[in-house]
């Protein structure tokens, strides 16, 4: 519809160009279109999941133990071999599908809403209910819902790279093209995608979904993208170095049996259970699991986490640098009262021009909307805005009638750069230019200011006096946004802002959040500082963080702070030392996070600005603002508040530590229950003893031990201590050396409890009930071993993992099983268990219990952590 004017397509489109479509006919055009979103990619298919589970190496291990058990007429071990296969191949798509599952819900948590105008009303609806004939708001920082055909445009730049690789910000218009004007030429089409980067405008909705530009090239985005996060990496690696270790283990076991005329039969089997011993088979899978359920919990928090990697980042952050409106603040934004040169609506009753005309720039130079009252619509637009217009439409303004007899035909959209914007508009008699902004911003735009019904020089003495009066409102905690006009007698069109009137300032009230205080002193106390940027005025920022508790010195402004190309150590230094940026432009921000990150520190950024998209990307983790921030900040964030509250990303630093947490935890629950293991094995066959451990056997205590245990540690709530010590940092081992220590020293007394066991039976000559005791003994020290990897600060039943529900409930089914395994006939065959009678089985809970004992008091002592 490029070759068409802007009336004949709306007319095309059967829609009307002030009001929009009805309500109920947008909703019929739903019904008839369906909703305008691209098809996804489909998931992962249950049979590509189920045949994933025999690309496992232990899965060779268990079938050449079949066979081996098969070809030596051992049909009963085989059959059972391949039923426990069976079960682990179960368990294994089991978990992959959970995962799986986690990972759609979270696809499915972010939406993205866009301004239409429906009913004559300006209203927010989700993106995907837009529909053919819908006029669509835009501005800078939108990401263009739908095809669409520019109505008017006022300044518009359209980031288009996505849709034609240009990378150059396209210049946008409503006029007419020729019917064959290339796609990256039709400067009258906003297409689906592609980003506003300056100016707005109105168009209607030519087509939606598949339907689009975009929709056409669909396939090339139609994929599910499989993630694998640093960590994931790190514990894939891991579990591959440890089967090369096994395999050197195993060269050593076969070396060690030739030389002492083992039988080949007896060295495979050790081998083989040596291997499923080593290997942590469902490692990685649970790390993915226990990070996709804390971005769940994260999301029910109001914490919108994109990506499983940024959950590593969020436990290791250590410095924040926040925005204040907003996010320390309410952003619920109310005029306190005006001052100009001849009123202070604090102390004068009677209106002057000077306050007349402050209240025509507050509603003229506005891109808001509020609830008129005849309809749900609600407030629409910047807070800061929305707050403006309600005050002067309780001082008798209406938006309305004045928007109507003042015309606008033309626009500088606010700049993070100028701090300004303004509107041109045309009168009876000629047109008149209104303007908001920084205090010093407008005011070093003026000539001139009003005093009654006279216009007088703007001295550079009255300048000041304005600019001390902007600081002192400033200093009690206000935002100061000052206006300007300028009237004149040609009709011209376009806006030009110099030699403007100063009309006045406004006063705004944007009280911080009553959460904010306790969640600063919290980051101080896990060593996360704390950093405001604001856009505000110097005096505003420092009286907020003083209320907060903000800790800071001078305050540094954008003014003061050199170019990348010119500034010197002295100024890093001096940034890194500063708590408190002032007036500072999205570049400044883009160069005080590469200055922070040069110093190691994980940083998080928060952003809402088209402009803020470049920091938020260099950012360790961008956090976009849901409720106020830019489709495109949202898009390349890594976090996005639904609440737009500062508690909110501390709450997801807390979680994204308990998330490691327990990942740490697990690991070194399997690593050294898998350790234990080996020594066992190895031990067993070194001293040429009669007790032996099947790979079945083994195979048995990793179901119950690695299995549901590991998996439910995945699920603890952590405790508040861990927001009691300094940040981990992500590029450090997933495990410390002395960490690792702990693992061998575990497996050591787990292992050695487990061989006491024996020494109580050194008179039984039954082997089949000392191996039965050894193997219920390695099963009862691994279980109660899952509660010696919490901390060793906290009391056994006070600690998260006694708290924990799924421990208990992962204890009972493991124990369940083992009971089962011994009391139906062909289990306890295929295992090879003897009989056991009540002095065994004191036996078996003793030796557990020393194990667990002897660890707790190593604890308490410092030895292992």
């Amino acid at each position: 519809m490029h070759d068409q004017s802007a009336t004949e397509t709306i007319s095309a489109l059967t829609t009307d160009g002030e009001t929009g479509l009805t309500i109920i006919e947008a909703k019929n055009r739903l019904l008839n279109v369906g909703p305008n979103a691209l098809e996804q990619g489909k998931s992962t298919s249950i049979f590509t999941l189920l045949m994933r589970q025999f690309k496992s190496p232990i899965v060779f291990l268990l079938l050449a133990s079949a066979i081996l058990s098969f070809s030596h007429a051992s049909w009963s071990d085989g059959i059972a071999i391949l039923i426990v296969l069976l079960i682990n191949t179960c368990i294994g798509f089991f978990m992959e599908h959970k995962a799986e599952r986690s990972m759609d819900a979270l696809r499915g948590l972010t939406k993205t809403f866009s301004k239409v105008i429906r009913s004559g009303s300006l209203i927010e609806i989700n993106t995907s209910d837009i529909v053919p004939g819908d006029l669509i708001y835009l501005e800078a920082g939108d990401i263009i819902p739908a095809d669409a055909r520019i109505i008017n445009a006022y300044q518009l730049q359209v980031d288009e790279s996505a849709l034609t690789g240009e990378s150059i910000p396209a210049e946008k218009n409503n006029k007419e093209l020729p019917l064959d004007t290339p796609l990256a030429d039709r400067t009258n089409l906003l297409h689906k995608g592609t980003a506003v980067t300056r100016g707005n405008a109105k168009a209607v909705v030519i087509a939606t979904g598949m339907n689009t530009e975009l929709g056409k090239i669909a396939s090339l985005v139609q994929h599910s993208e499989d993630v694998t996060t640093p960590l994931e990496k790190k514990l894939s690696q891991f579990s591959k170095k440890l089967i090369w270790i096994t395999l050197l283990i195993a060269a050593a076991i076969f070396l060690t049996g030739i030389v002492n005329d083992k039988s080949f039969v007896q060295m495979l089997n050790t081998v083989i259970a040596l291997s499923v011993a080593a290997i942590p088979e469902g490692l990685p899978i649970v790390a993915t699991l226990a990070l996709a359920h804390g971005m769940i919990k994260m999301a029910k928090r109001n914490v919108i986490v994109k990506k499983l990697a940024s959950v590593e980042t969020l436990g290791g952050t250590n410095i924040i640098c926040t925005d204040k409106t907003g996010t320390l603040t309410y952003n619920k934004i109310s005029v306190s009262h005006i001052i100009t040169p001849d009123f202070n609506s604090k102390l004068n009753t009677t209106d002057t021009t000077s306050f007349r005309l402050t209240l025509q720039a507050m509603t003229l130079c506005n891109n808001a909307n509020i609830n008129d009252g005849q309809n749900n619509a609600g407030d629409v637009g910047d807070p800061l805005e929305v707050g403006l217009l309600h005050f002067a439409t309780n001082r008798g303004l209406d938006p309305t009638v004045i928007k109507s007899t003042l015309p606008r035909v033309s626009e500088e959209p606010f700049s993070s750069e100028t701090k300004v914007m303004g509107t041109h508009h045309v009168t009876t008699d000629g047109s008149v230019t209104f303007t908001k902004g920084a205090a010093e911003s407008i005011i070093s735009l003026c000539t001139h200011y009003r005093d009654g019904e006279t216009s007088k020089e703007f001295s550079k003495i009255e300048k000041e006096k304005w600019l001390a009066v902007s600081e002192a409102e400033a200093s009690n905690g206000l935002k100061v946004i000052a206006f300007a006009h300028k009237a004149s007698k040609s009709k011209e069109t376009a806006i030009t802002l110099s030699d403007l009137t100063f009309l006045g300032i406004a006063s705004l009230i944007d009280p911080p959040r009553e959460d904010v205080a306790d969640a600063i002193h919290l980051c101080h106390k896990a060593g996360i500082r704390v950093i405001m940027i604001t856009g505000d005025h110097p005096a505003t920022a420092r009286n907020i963080a003083s209320q907060i508790g903000i800790e800071h010195g001078d305050v540094m402004q954008g003014a003061s702070m050199p170019s990348r190309e010119i500034y010197t150590k002295e100024d890093k230094t001096k940034w890194r030392a500063t708590s408190i940026f002032a007036r500072v432009s999205p570049a400044q921000k883009l160069d005080l996070i590469e200055v922070l990150q040069e110093d190691q520190s994980i940083v998080a950024m928060t952003g809402d600005g088209v402009n803020d998209a470049p920091a938020l990307k260099k950012a360790d983790i961008g956090i976009a603002m849901g409720m106020r921030g830019t489709d495109v900040a949202k898009e390349v964030a890594d976090m996005v508040l639904k609440d737009d509250s500062f508690s909110s990303i501390v709450t997801a630093i807390k979680e994204g530590r308990v998330i490691l947490e327990n990942i740490r935890k697990f690991l070194m629950f399997l690593l050294s229950s898998n350790l234990s293991e080996i020594l066992v094995i190895a031990t067993l066959f070194i001293t040429n003893s009669p007790l032996t451990i099947t790979p079945l056997q083994i195979l048995f205590i990793n179901l119950l031990s690695d299995v549901f245990p590991a998996l439910a540690l995945g699920f603890n709530t952590g405790s508040d201590a861990i927001m009691h010590r300094p940040p981990h940092d992500p590029k450090k081992p997933v495990l410390s050396n002395l960490q690792w220590m702990s693992v061998i020293i575990y497996a050591i007394i787990i292992a050695a409890s487990t061989f006491s066991s024996t020494i109580y039976m050194a008179d039984d000559h039954e082997h089949s009930s000392a191996s039965t005791i050894l193997f219920y003994t390695l099963i009862l020290c691994q279980l109660l071993h899952v509660f010696n990897v919490g901390n060793h600060r906290q009391a056994f039943f006070k600690s998260d993992i006694a708290k924990n529900s799924y421990v208990w409930a992962a204890l009972a089914i493991s124990i369940l099983l083992g009971v089962l395994a011994y009391i139906i006939p062909p289990f306890k065959d295929a295992l090879r268990l003897g009989n056991l009678n009540g002095t065994h089985l004191l036996i078996i809970f003793g030796c557990a219990l020393q194990s667990f004992v002897i660890i707790q008091v190593f604890k308490k002592l410092n030895v292992i952590h």
